[in-house]
């Protein structure tokens, strides 16, 4: 399959390059890095996108996500399916696949969960909106570039399973730092505390896959300093984008603002960027009750 790649950061590059060790010709394009070989350098999204019957974008945010569209639409081939993995507002979403379906392509939101790592082994799940069409022609680069791809509906559900997965991610690793915290000052020992709820009700993929107290549970970036992973600035982001998405629907989330002010506070504020998000419980220990600013 003819494929072209736009955005080939931290998390496209290593998609683009499992899809072409698996043999797909990929054309890349980013305007900061020129690929390599097994890819084919393009030297425009414009030159990425002509004759791809699948076009990938990873990029930063909505509006960056809208301008590329603009660009690259009119130059797709009729019938090529434009397949977004960025993590962007669900309204972007929606305006750029209303757009590509305007001008005969299919289109999909597809953000993923996983990390670098997910990238680099192809273990990435994708939470997708679009067509069943769309979504039936892209599936096999999911199977190369990911372990599952869920079809979640319409255009934009992609987009809306993962600003709610995340806002879960967000608010339970900030109730498991605050409970790894209160076990030190009550004299109890992590390792305990890790056995207790890692088998119990208070489990949740926060404990036990990713769990923020060095040298327990799996390794996870507590066992590195707290280099990210997924860095404090990601889920900032992403929360930030549960916000709107519940403004705009008007729906009820006082965990996940609270959530978002904390990260909000802890990335520029503190001294939360470039640090995993998991490095609240350090933040937490440093803390006593009723400390200014929360």
């Amino acid at each position: 399959m003819k494929i072209g790649f736009i955005g080939l950061g931290n998390m496209g590059l290593p998609m683009a390059l499992n899809l072409a060790q698996a043999g797909h010709e990929v054309s890349g394009f980013d305007v900061m890095n020129r690929p390599e070989p097994p890819l084919r350098a393009a030297d425009s999204a414009a030159d990425a996108v002509a004759d791809a019957e699948v076009v990938i974008t990873m990029l930063p945010n909505g509006q960056i996500l809208q301008d590329v569209a603009a660009e690259i639409i009119d130059q797709m081939a009729p019938g090529a399916v434009l397949c977004d993995c960025s993590t962007v507002d669900v309204e972007s979403a929606r305006l750029v696949a209303e757009k590509a379906l305007a001008a005969g392509l299919g289109a999909l939101d597809a953000p993923v969960s996983g990390g670098v790592t997910g990238a680099d082994k192809g273990t990435l799940t994708f939470m997708v909106g679009g067509s069943d069409d769309a979504f039936a022609k892209v599936q096999p680069l999911f199977q190369i570039m990911g372990q599952k791809a869920v079809h979640c509906g319409d255009s934009g559900t992609g987009q809306a399973a993962k600003i709610c997965n995340n806002m879960i991610l967000g608010v339970t690793m900030i109730a498991t730092c605050e409970a790894f915290a209160l076990a030190d000052r009550l004299g109890l020992d992590r390792q305990s505390l890790f056995d207790v709820v890692s088998t119990s009700s208070g489990s949740s993929w926060s404990v036990n896959a990713y769990c923020p107290a060095p040298g327990v549970g799996p390794q996870s970036p507590a066992d590195n300093g707290y280099k990210p992973g997924f860095a404090s600035e990601l889920m900032l982001k992403d929360l930030r984008l549960s916000q709107m998405a519940a403004e705009a629907a008007e729906a009820d989330t006082p965990m996940g603002q609270l959530a978002a002010q904390l990260y909000a506070q802890f990335v520029e504020g503190e001294d939360g960027r470039g640090r995993d998000f998991s490095a609240m419980l350090p933040r937490f220990e440093q803390r006593k009750r009723g400390s200014a600013n929360g």
